[in-house]
């Protein structure tokens, strides 16, 4: 077996499962965060249900850690009020980055299983753990049940091979990696990535090349843990781990041989972080801001990367540069350093410890035209802000924010020189098509035609109504945030069907992305995939979602409509009673649909 499906099957009881098998899974560590952790309680407050193993499960409040938003700082207190009352520890707004905690705590070890509210909870791949983002309603069915279904992924490796050359980053490897693989060549796949370059990686750099699994619609990233890695991991912890290694025999889907030397410093052009271009190619573009921080590049290897660079140094006057710690230990430890102390000399504006810019309501968010140089995982129209955002690894970062436009560490000028530099060009995000749904096992409905591909959840529903709880209020965001349909809730009526292309829903966990459809009365989204937490949250909402490989033979025309079979995976279209097989439910699908939400009864 691969890694993943040994976690799996150990944590089902199981000798052995395979991909496409749906196990249910024992859940070693339970989270929820601040924005998402209200609508957690609301599901098991709703529907009567207690809390498994309180010992077990944790708040953490990373999102929004300065409480700066109403609506936010509500949310949280309503978490702790629930948290005193069930016994469960909170790590509240001064900790940091919940999965980062989980690594530094030793609440997650090798081999174990995690689930947090956050997309990122693949992070934990970076140790040799199972950990995944899931929706506010499977939260809840773990924190009260202990386990979860999950359907055993197919699994794919990737091995480096040759020396990692001197410059570059794990950043730069993981942007590398997505280059090559773009947002979804990996989607649904669990990855194993190996070399003699990897086996030297540090903790940090775990933590970053794992962080991005989702942006290559991967369900995980594992990094196995060599012995000497096992060993450190167990003095940074204080626990004694027992890692869980593939088979010498395992079966995977693909296997792919890259070499390092072919790697270099990448930037990600604003709107899709899998845009990727060389650096130089970006060198001269003026920015108004930079960004050091994030569950990818916030880490204490991170900020000496920044601080080496930085010293004896001044931030352009013309930008801002904003650093966020990943954990208040991080800080502490930038602190004893003097890091803080040169980042403050600089004239870098330092936040404590969270998650920051990409979670609207704390440092690093931009403004309309303002161009921002991030260190972050994620630069989706909008997720940062209204301006562009571009990705890079945190020493281009710091060389842009001394230099004032996009640089390289080995290019700062002597001084600032304020002469005009090219500003990027806006990188509107593509424009797409519509249809519409309803519900029973056979659905008929108008269809909106959307021919794009990896439509993300900051496109469905913004950031900004992360702290709505009310579906009925959902609704009228919806695609809020995708150039050309920003007014589809106006126009949509409830009986309608979109369907639309690759990796719909990538993005984060938020559980709003489905609700809103569910708000307008959408009946069905049928894609050619879906990313992976997306899929999981619309199955769990009883939404239903299904896959195709080809229309073609349909003629599908805008506003047509179709009946969909969703049991037989049967579609056709009413206007010319043409036909296509398409994948129907699953049992666990068809269950859940049955009864209407997996928490209910």
């Amino acid at each position: 077996m691969t890694i993943i499906e040994k976690i799996l099957a150990n944590h089902s009881n199981k000798k052995q499962v395979v991909p496409g098998e749906i196990v249910d899974i024992n859940i070693d560590v339970r989270l929820a965060r601040d924005f998402g952790g209200a609508n957690v309680v609301k599901n098991l407050i709703d529907n009567n249900l207690s809390i498994d193993n309180p010992a077990k499960t944790f708040f953490t409040f990373d999102c929004n850690p300065t409480g700066s938003d109403q609506k936010y700082a509500t949310n949280q207190q309503l978490c702790r009020n629930y948290a005193r009352d069930n016994g469960i520890k909170v790590f509240d707004i001064n900790a940091g980055i919940g999965t980062h905690l989980a690594i530094d705590k030793g609440l997650a070890l090798p081999g174990m299983t995690l689930v947090s509210t956050d997309s990122h909870a693949n992070i934990l791949g970076a140790i040799g753990a199972f950990g995944q983002g899931m929706g506010d309603r499977d939260i809840a069915a773990a924190w009260a049940n202990g386990k979860t279904w999950f359907k055993v992924p197919e699994s794919v490796k990737i091995t480096l091979l040759g020396n990692r050359p001197q410059h570059i980053t794990a950043k730069d490897i993981v942007l590398n990696l997505l280059h090559e693989f773009g947002a979804n060549k990996l989607l649904g796949y669990s990855v194993e990535i190996y070399g003699n370059e990897i086996d030297k990686l540090s903790l940090d750099e775990r933590i970053t090349i794992s962080s991005m699994a989702t942006e290559m619609g991967a369900i995980i990233i594992f990094i196995p843990p060599d012995k000497e890695f096992a060993n450190k991991l167990e003095k940074h912890t204080g626990k004694k781990i027992n890692p869980v290694f593939a088979d010498e025999n395992a079966k995977y889907t693909n296997t792919y041989e890259l070499h390092l030397h072919n790697f270099e410093h990448l930037i990600s052009l604003p709107g899709h972080p899998e845009e990727l271009i060389s650096v130089i190619g970006a060198k001269g573009t003026k920015i108004d801001s930079a960004f050091i921080g994030s569950c990818t590049n916030g880490r204490i290897e991170d900020l000496r990367a920044a601080a080496k660079i930085l010293i004896g140094r001044k931030v352009a006057p013309e930008v801002v540069l904003k650093i966020v710690p990943s954990t208040d230990e991080v800080w502490n430890q930038c602190l004893a350093e003097g890091i803080i102390k040169t980042f403050k000399e600089a004239g870098a504006l330092v936040s404590n410890a969270g998650c920051a810019g990409c979670a609207s309501g704390q440092v690093g968010q931009n403004g309309p035209g303002e161009v921002t140089i991030s260190t972050g995982n994620r630069n989706f129209r909008g997720k940062q802000g209204k301006g562009d955002v571009y990705l890079a690894s945190p020493d281009i970062v710091a060389a842009s924010a001394i230099a004032g436009y996009i640089t390289t560490p080995e290019d700062i000028p002597e001084q600032f020189q304020p002469t005009p530099k090219v500003r990027s060009s806006v990188h509107n995000i593509s424009q797409i098509n519509r249809r519409k749904e309803n519900k029973n096992t056979i659905l008929e409905g108008r269809v909106w035609l959307i021919n794009e591909d990896n439509i993300d959840t900051d496109m469905i529903y913004h950031n900004q109504y992360l702290a709505i709880t009310d579906i009925g209020e959902m609704g009228k965001f919806t695609f809020g945030n995708l150039q050309g349909w920003e007014d589809f809730s106006t126009k949509a009526k409830a009986g309608d069907i979109v369907i639309t292309g690759k990796n719909f829903g990538a993005g984060s966990s938020r559980q709003q992305a489905v609700d809103c459809f569910k708000a307008l009365g959408v009946q069905a989204l049928i894609a050619k995939s879906f990313g992976s937490i997306y899929e999981r949250n619309a199955i769990n909402a009883g939404f239903p979602v299904l896959t195709y490989e080809n229309f073609d033979a349909l003629e599908l025309k805008e506003s047509c409509w179709i009946r969909i079979d969703l049991k037989q995976g049967l579609v056709v279209n009413l206007a010319n009673n043409k036909e296509t097989k398409i994948n129907g439910f699953s049992d666990v699908q068809m269950s859940i649909y049955k009864k209407g939400d997996l928490l209910y009864l």
